[in-house]
């Protein structure tokens, strides 16, 4: 065998094992941060430090996996267009309040309280409108800060 050989064996064998560790433990890579940018996210008088899921792989991360999320931190789901983005609760520790923004950066609905999903078939969570951006933070504080539909959503980086 060539040393070019061997090299792309060795890599073909280091990319194998981490896919598989990937499918056998993935808990573990939810440490992994995939989302490297934060934000802020001011609505209903209260302001949130946010991650920031911009890529496919950070929207389909989200927060799953967490054990906790600090009262004034969530995750701001960011889309390239404007639609209907259906949620859902699978691999969640944590109950959420969902929160769909327009391009105006006004709520368009909302979903409170939304439990963790334990099964395999775990249900969509459907907005009542179409959506920029997500906010997801700790269940009850949408209640708590008094948030409506129609609300203004100042975001800023």
């Amino acid at each position: 065998m060539s040393r070019l050989e061997i090299l792309l064996l060795v890599a073909g064998i280091a990319i194998l094992i981490g896919v598989l560790c990937w499918f056998v433990y993935p808990a573990y890579f939810s440490s992994v941060a995939i989302q490297t940018s934060q934000s802020r996210a001011c609505v209903g008088g209260a302001c949130f430090r946010v991650e920031l899921a911009t890529t496919l792989e950070a929207r389909a991360r989200g927060l799953m996996y967490r054990d906790h999320l600090a009262p004034d931190t969530g995750m701001l789901f960011v889309f390239e267009q404007e639609g209907i983005y259906p949620f859902w609760m699978k691999n969640m520790k944590i109950p959420l309040d969902m929160i769909w923004i327009d391009r105006d950066k006004r709520i368009v609905s909302m979903a409170k309280n939304v439990q963790p999903c334990h099964t395999t078939d775990c249900p969509d969570i459907v907005p009542g409108g179409d959506a920029l951006y997500v906010l997801e933070i700790n269940a009850g504080l949408a209640d708590k800060i008094g948030l409506k539909v129609g609300d203004y959503c100042d975001i800023r980086p």
